[in-house]
């Protein structure tokens, strides 16, 4: 049975992966593997981080015009399968801004579909837009506590992601955590890290 396998264009981003898990079905049903620990090297050149490996799973659901995002993590690497429904990922590499606040960080965006896949390494920032009714499980290599997660505003001007407009509210934009609607700017994110 095969695992992954390439999905779409490569990545610009160093460490970013893309995949698609094969998905084997009949009338019963249908039966995926979502991570071969083969097939997703942990070693640090791959992830930034000294012995690597996924300590947590979790299953995120979210209604369609969710945005959950812009999130960032200095110690953890997440691996994103695409359950069910469809999403548009964004991806800000801001790794460049970290190291000189004159830079400017690189963002990537692409719709993933049920079965893709793609692995964030530490210093992207990560946020996706449930285009459909949508579940997404994630494997992390940092457990919980809080101390890691942070964010800024999915809208940063400064980052321009190109998020499409949300049809299903009356003013286009997108449904929002009281967290995520109250992340700050890039620039204030990197300031509060070096301070």
């Amino acid at each position: 049975m095969n695992g992954t396998t390439p999905s779409g264009s490569a990545s610009a981003l160093p460490g970013v992966r893309y995949g698609r898990r094969a998905i084997f079905g009949d009338g019963r049903g249908s039966f995926s593997e979502i991570w071969r620990a083969s097939e997703l090297a942990l070693d640090e050149a791959a992830t930034g981080l000294p012995d690597a490996r996924f300590v947590q799973a979790n299953l995120s659901r979210s209604s369609v015009g969710v945005l959950r995002g812009l999130h960032y993590h200095r110690r953890q690497l997440d691996y994103w399968i695409v359950a069910e429904g469809r999403a548009f990922v964004a991806l800000v590499d801001v790794r460049p801004v970290i190291a000189d606040l004159s830079a400017r960080a690189v963002v990537e965006t692409r719709v993933l579909e049920a079965g893709e896949t793609v692995t964030i390494p530490t210093g992207v920032a990560h946020g996706f837009l449930a285009l459909e009714r949508l579940a997404l499980v994630y494997l992390v290599t940092n457990e919980y506590d809080g101390t890691d997660e942070l964010g800024f505003a999915w809208d940063d001007p400064a980052v321009a992601v190109p998020w499409p407009s949300v049809e299903s509210t009356p003013d286009g934009r997108p449904i929002l955590s009281s967290r995520d609607a109250s992340n700050p700017r890039l620039a204030e994110l990197v300031a509060s890290l070096r301070s």
